[in-house]
């Protein structure tokens, strides 16, 4: 199994430069690319604990840790996308709130 890994991407977020080629570093992964490529690996956790629950049930696999192990992957995942989807919803309530 594979780990949810977000580090490079919230790097690449957070870091900050003091040159511009530094900035465009940063910038070269853009924000919507980020989400669609973490939205794609929550996907793939899902898919692959949906995998290893019916390799358990047909008899397949015999080790219920690694199907446990999966299912929380894919759970723990799911949460911080859905953290990420409210601090989005917030931020976009927030700018529309300001007069302009």
């Amino acid at each position: 199994m594979n780990e949810v890994t977000f580090q490079k991407g919230l790097e690449s977020l957070t870091s900050t430069g003091t040159t511009a080629r530094s900035n465009e570093t940063a910038k070269s992964e853009s924000f919507g690319s980020l989400l669609t490529h973490s939205l794609n690996e929550v996907n793939r956790l899902k898919l692959d604990a949906d995998e290893a629950v019916n390799d358990l049930a047909s008899g397949q696999q015999k080790d219920i840790h690694q199907t446990m192990i999966a299912l929380e992957k894919a759970d723990v995942a799911f949460q911080l996308l859905m953290q990420i989807r409210n601090k989005i919803v917030a931020a976009y309530e927030s700018v529309m709130r300001m007069p302009v």
